[in-house]
């Protein structure tokens, strides 16, 4: 059986946690998008783990799959295994042959162009990661797949070809010299040396035979989008987007599974009982514009913890959108809820939903297709009572009819307007502060 994991809102919805939480009865965890610019935070055992590319289930013992949707940088790849390793675990991590690498060129270019951008409107706020970049030349058909990694010929073939590419729009296009991370001796050396631990550690898949072949042996598989579905580069407001597919559809087409299996599986959509979001770009439900606002905003992003788990830098904060969240249930098909950080917004007086749109002077319910549309929408709000603080432990223990009387009622509207259940109720970091109604497996 298989159970999709997607993000519904601007990413940093606590996907890993509740991946981490199904993943007891998974036997494999599969990421099938993104690639270190994707921040997993995991409490086990008291212990906090940050994750940006190695699969959440990795920390329990499950094996873990980047899929071929991905991009790899091997540096970070390596360096999280290890420290996993001091950390006293064993992680099995299983790499895509056709995931592209991002190499440091990447990086380079990442943040020249961003740079290049920073005083216009097109500024996407990227990690700085090199991931657009990578997919940049993955569509462009230039890219380096962890597959060419294992044989040297063809890596130095790849590289030959590319940099001096490269080299021509750092020192031609933006008079900019020239480093290490354009020397094709230096980045030969190191990553045909990752390609010889992969090739030595027997890391490297075809992973749509592999993952096809564990689920008719009858292993349950976990699919592990990062971000989120309005960032996705076709279903989201483009081009604060990231460069793939975070929606459902990219499970099967970031790692060779069908449609028709994913679609058989669970699709979860994991929501944030409010908005949050690193980088630039409309946001109609943001909580900005007056100190009431701003001191509403700041309170949200202490108590919730803010900040990207990447960058480090402060979320924008805002109230639920209903209309993104119906857009993403449509997207993906989502057949459960994961609903986090209710406790964050314990002890307000008051909790508001963006219910609805007004655009053009008539009321929408659902995101319209571009950005600057998007960006002239009014949120149309409802209100709902605040509810207090509570011994969320106790809570999780107890279950869903634990939870404070007005945050039923507010996790019930927002079930019922998207026709969907809630599946699990996340009432504190760890794992453990989980109400859970429903197990997808």
């Amino acid at each position: 059986m298989t159970v999709t994991i997607v993000g519904s809102q601007l990413g940093d919805e606590g996907k890993g946690g509740i991946v981490d939480l199904y993943g007891d009865a998974a036997d494999i965890v599969v990421r099938y998008q993104g690639g270190d610019n994707a921040g997993h935070t995991v409490v086990y055992d008291d212990e906090k783990y940050k994750l940006s590319l190695v699969p959440s289930g990795a920390i329990r013992g499950k094996v873990g799959v980047l899929g071929n949707g991905c991009v790899v940088n091997p540096r970070t790849l390596f360096d999280e295994i290890d420290d996993l390793r001091e950390r006293g675990l064993d992680p099995d991590v299983r790499v895509a042959e056709r995931a592209h690498a991002i190499l440091p060129y990447h990086r380079r270019l990442d943040g020249i162009e961003e740079e290049a951008k920073a005083d216009s409107d097109l500024d996407a706020g990227t990690t700085g990661r090199g991931i657009g970049p990578t997919y940049e030349d993955k569509v462009g058909r230039r890219g380096i797949r962890i597959g060419d990694l294992l044989d040297p010929d063809v890596l130095r073939d790849r590289l030959e070809y590319v940099v001096p590419q490269k080299r021509a729009i750092v020192e031609d296009v933006y008079e900019l010299e020239a480093g290490e991370e354009l020397d094709i001796d230096a980045l030969f050396e190191e990553f045909s040396e990752f390609g010889r631990r992969l090739r030595e550690e027997e890391m490297t898949i075809n992973a749509g035979e592999f993952v096809s072949d564990r689920i008719a042996a009858g292993d349950n598989v976990v699919f592990e989008g990062a971000q989120g579905t309005s960032i996705d580069i076709d279903h989201g407001i483009y081009p604060y987007v990231t460069s793939s597919n975070p929606t459902a559809g990219g499970a099967c087409t970031g790692t060779g599974i069908a449609p028709t299996t994913v679609g058989q599986g669970e699709i979860v959509g994991i929501v944030k009982a409010y908005l949050s979001r690193v980088g630039t770009g409309p946001l109609p439900t943001e909580l900005e514009g007056d100190e009431e606002s701003e001191d509403l905003a700041h309170y949200i992003r202490e108590e919730g913890g803010e900040y990207g788990t990447v960058t480090g830098r402060p979320r924008r904060v805002g109230w639920l959108d209903m209309p993104m969240l119906r857009h993403a249930t449509r997207a993906s098909g989502f057949t459960g809820l994961a609903v986090n950080h209710v406790d964050v917004l314990a002890g307000l007086d008051e909790v508001k939903v963006g219910h609805s749109y007004t655009l053009d002077g008539e009321e929408t319910f659902t995101m319209p297709p571009t950005t600057e549309r998007w960006g002239e929408c009014e949120p149309n709000y409802r209100t709902f009572d605040g509810w207090t603080d509570a011994n969320w432990d106790l809570v999780a223990d107890e279950g869903y009819d634990a939870i404070p009387a007005n945050a039923r009622e507010y996790l019930e509207y927002v079930s019922d307007e998207l026709d969907t259940p809630i599946y699990a109720v996340g009432v504190g970091p760890n794992r453990e502060q989980t109400a859970v109604l429903e197990h997808p497996f």
